[in-house]
């Protein structure tokens, strides 16, 4: 399983071709994983693994190969793609420390970070305690929304973004999970407060939001991990130059 990074037009991938500059709506993209998920295909756990290396390379282009990392979840698949992830830089030797921004999280995920060694903070942790933790951070993973997420963030995740940004964002490199949490996956809206992303880790497909402005200056860096989905995904929703 490889990445592609958006600076080439095209790759070749499993005989077709993938567009980088190409972008799908969410629904595409969960039409195109249900026959997988179907076959018991780890989608999950092979997106984590693309997030893990990604993380990785990030860290170390930072000079910093096991630093502190902060993790946001929330309650969807992405914040367990996050965790998961997670868990694979805590055994790398990275301190992690993760803040849960929702009323749930994906609990086998959480379960494995905590038995790599991350520190958990209380579902009650206040935003000047989760702003303290980003200003230690090397890196920041923005696993708060997913695809299926509308209107962006909403408390407590609202609050401690916007806090994070009025002491200038995190010290350290964010790397978004599938899309910054806040940008709309098929138009790139920003509703409310959102990091602004060094580089997206995204799933499958490009999502169409992270073609279109103003999502695509919120993306940073964009990073396609292949999951298996060419053969399933319908025609694409847009082209960008």
């Amino acid at each position: 399983m490889r990445e592609m990074v958006l600076h080439a037009a095209s790759e070749e991938h499993d005989g077709m071709d993938v567009d980088l500059r190409t972008g799908w709506t969410a629904q595409q993209v969960r039409d195109a994983e249900r026959p997988l998920l179907d076959a018991g295909e780890p989608l999950m756990a092979v997106a984590a693994a693309g997030l893990a290396r990604e993380a990785r390379r990030v860290l170390e282009a930072r000079g910093a190969r096991a630093g502190r990392v902060l993790v946001l979840v929330g309650t969807g698949s992405n914040g367990g793609d996050a965790l998961y992830a997670a868990a694979e830089l805590a055994r790398a030797g990275s301190p992690v420390v993760v803040a849960r921004l929702g009323r749930r999280a994906h609990e086998p995920a959480l379960r494995a970070v905590e038995r790599a060694g991350a520190r958990v903070l209380p579902p009650d942790a206040i935003a000047g305690a989760i702003a303290a933790e980003a200003a230690r951070a090397a890196l920041v993973l923005d696993g708060i929304l997913g695809t299926g997420a509308r209107g962006g963030l909403r408390s407590p995740a609202r609050q401690v973004v916007a806090r994070l940004l009025e002491q200038g964002g995190p010290r350290g490199a964010v790397v978004a999970v599938d899309l910054p949490s806040g940008v709309d996956p098929d138009t790139g809206a920003v509703a409310g407060p959102s990091l602004r992303a060094d580089a997206t880790v995204t799933f499958g497909a490009v999502k169409a939001g992270l073609l279109r402005p103003p999502g695509r200056s919120r993306a940073g860096r964009l990073v396609l991990v292949d999951i298996g989905l060419g053969p399933h995904l319908a025609a694409p929703a847009v082209r960008a130059r």
